[in-house]
């Protein structure tokens, strides 16, 4: 068996990639998508059908420009969004614009909205997750989304007060970024690589793990954001990963066998302190953590920049202001 056959074995794989044809050759359980994702597949022939259909949809709503822009966009989330689910089993994550990130009303008032297309196009909402970044209000939106039945997907997650923060407030998954960590310490520590037993986002990950697991929080824990295929194997039994194409293939073309590196029984024996967190104590912990607190902000910033891309290419293509 390949390291992706077993893999498969312990840990549900997810695509991190908006191409439909390459999420139907890796057969992943679920799907991530992201505007740079859609930047790039929107602009494929193989996908024309889904942005024409997004941009008639934009036009009923409207002479207003900024209300069209935002409604092809929106549309054009969801149609990538559904068409991924028939050539998978599972979940589709799809993002709160990353403007919203400090804004607990306009984050909900957007899932609300993504939710509203998604089942108007016959995908139930079981099979969407909202991503909303790691921020306390972030985390506030999720906690009244999770208790209408809307599940949501925590991203740009560096550290554990984060993901005690989701679990708090009953988040359906968590994404811990592991490549960034990875980035941010080697470019601290002027060196071209950390050795896969001390990567510190691959140890950020383990951590996260363990502490849910102990105290019995059932959210699910994503690892994401590789940048080498050991990153992946040395997070074997997560709950999930998801992991870019060309990782795929790596891992794919690598023989096995896979050592189990996460265990839930072993981490509910484990020796950790609960950790207490209302807003004073979540600020705090993340300001004491630099890495955490500035790849945070960086990471907003660039799915900000990523959505601008998008803009762009949809305000030209329907002939509006950006």
């Amino acid at each position: 068996m390949s390291v992706l056959d077993e893999l498969r074995e312990m840990t549900k794989v997810v695509a991190d990639t908006g191409e439909i044809e390459q999420i139907k050759r890796y057969r992943p359980r679920d799907a991530t998508t992201n505007p740079s994702l859609l930047y790039k597949a929107a602009q494929q022939e193989a996908y024309r059908d889904l942005v024409e259909d997004a941009v008639r949809f934009g036009e009923s709503e409207g002479a207003d420009e900024r209300r069209r822009l935002e409604a092809v966009i929106d549309k054009l989330f969801v149609n990538f969004g559904a068409e991924i689910l028939q050539a998978i089993p599972g979940r589709v994550s799809t993002e709160v614009d990353a403007r919203l990130s400090f804004n607990v009303e306009r984050s909900i008032e957007k899932a609300h909205r993504l939710i509203e297309l998604y089942e108007a196009a016959g995908v139930d909402r079981e099979r969407v997750l909202i991503k909303l970044a790691s921020t306390w209000e972030g985390f506030r939106a999720a906690e009244r989304l999770e208790r209408e039945g809307i599940h949501c997907n925590m991203t740009l997650m560096f550290a554990l007060p984060q993901a005690v923060a989701a679990a708090q407030v009953g988040a359906t998954l968590i994404s811990p970024f592991v490549g960034r960590i990875y980035d941010w310490f080697r470019k601290n520590e002027g060196v071209d690589d950390i050795p896969i037993e001390r990567d510190p986002g691959v140890a950020n990950v383990h951590e996260i793990y363990a502490y849910l697991k102990r105290f019995g929080h059932p959210v699910e824990v994503m690892g994401a954001s590789f940048r080498k295929a050991d990153q992946v194997v040395e997070l074997a039994g997560c709950d999930l990963l998801t992991i870019s194409p060309d990782l795929l293939e790596q891992l794919e073309q690598r023989d096995g066998p896979v050592e189990r590196k996460l265990d839930a029984e072993a981490a509910k024996r484990a020796e950790i302190e609960p950790i207490e967190l209302d807003e004073p104590a979540f600020r705090w912990r993340m300001n004491e953590d630099p890495m955490a607190t500035e790849k945070l902000a960086e990471g907003i910033r660039r799915f900000h920049a990523d959505l601008e891309k998008l803009r762009g290419y949809v305000a030209e293509r329907i002939g509006v202001a950006a």
